[in-house]
């Protein structure tokens, strides 16, 4: 554990039951993080990483348990792939799916590596189980 974190880390008991002063919409600011990071397919040790922390304080963070400094806010932003003002603005939308998560993008990366044969007929059978997912929901 850095000095960094080891510092976050005593910070925390005095912080520790405090509620936010704004209100985030119905959810904290570490759910917030923690709902956008599994958003996009990150795993608490994906995103520290990432980052460049552990994943001790990422869960510190996602549970309230410490507040994250606005360098930490962008490095954030930066890795999920949004604007601060999705993270911080009290009054910002959630995500309407609009943005593939990671996951389903690794996918996508690994079918782009396999022989077109192989590419169209794994997209034939997703397109056919997207159809009947439809048809299914349309009944």
């Amino acid at each position: 554990m850095s000095f960094d974190d080891t510092h976050t880390l005593r910070l925390m008991g005095k912080r520790a039951g405090k509620k936010p002063p704004l209100d985030f919409g119905g959810e904290t600011l570490g759910q917030r993080l923690a709902r956008l990071r599994k958003q996009r397919g990150f795993t608490q040790v994906e995103l520290a990483e990432k980052t460049g922390i552990t994943q001790v304080l990422i869960s510190a963070y996602e549970t309230d348990r410490a507040y994250f400094s606005v360098e930490m806010a962008v490095r954030f932003a930066l890795t999920l792939g949004i604007s601060l003002d999705e993270l911080l603005h009290p009054k910002a939308k959630k995500l309407s799916g609009k943005k593939p998560s990671r996951r389903v993008l690794r996918r996508l990366e690994q079918i782009e590596r396999l022989p077109r044969r192989k590419q169209t007929a794994l997209l034939t059978t997703i397109d056919a189980f997207l159809q009947s997912s439809e048809t299914a929901t349309a009944s």
